[in-house]
């Protein structure tokens, strides 16, 4: 899939005005070898454990995009480059963190997109806390399962339906 996240809130100024399409502030840092990626979202909420992250991408992927609301935390990280292995192999398009990522250069390696907000070395807990497929606010943006997420090197944008 080829697109532009410029030339999609250019096209679609209506639902961006109503809120069916929304841009993601200027937050994430860029990593993994695809620059961009899009797809419906997965989601999880949780906070400094990263076992439910494994149990997700062990499973098919199907071209989607999980969103991870990690509570912006900068003292752990919850992917690393064992995962991120995980989620190509098992087909995601991608992974937004609202948190850390560590393994910076092997995941660089991976035929993936990641979006965080920062590389930080310490590994987090695996007790496998969390919420999956729960609504999610990230930086003041709702994210439902299912909203379609488009990521390239200008941003992230979050969509009720699919945009191309």
């Amino acid at each position: 899939m080829t697109f532009s996240t410029c030339d999609l809130c250019d096209a679609n100024e209506d639902k961006l005005a109503s809120g069916v399409l929304s841009v993601m502030p200027p937050i994430f840092m860029r990593f993994g070898r695809h620059i961009s990626f899009a797809g419906p979202a997965t989601t999880l909420k949780l906070f400094e454990d990263n076992g439910m992250v494994r149990t997700v991408l062990e499973t098919p992927g199907n071209g989607h995009v999980l969103v991870i609301d990690g509570g912006g935390s900068f003292r752990c990280a919850l992917v690393g480059g064992n995962l991120a292995v995980l989620a190509e192999k098992n087909g995601w398009a991608g992974i937004v963190v609202h948190g850390c990522i560590r393994d910076v250069d092997e995941i660089n390696t991976c035929n993936i997109g990641v979006r965080a907000l920062a590389a930080m070395p310490l590994r987090s807990v695996k007790k496998g806390g969390g919420e999956q497929g729960v609504r999610i606010a990230i930086a003041g943006i709702a994210i439902k399962p299912g909203d379609w997420i488009y990521a390239d090197i200008d941003g992230v944008l979050v969509a009720r339906q699919p945009l191309v």
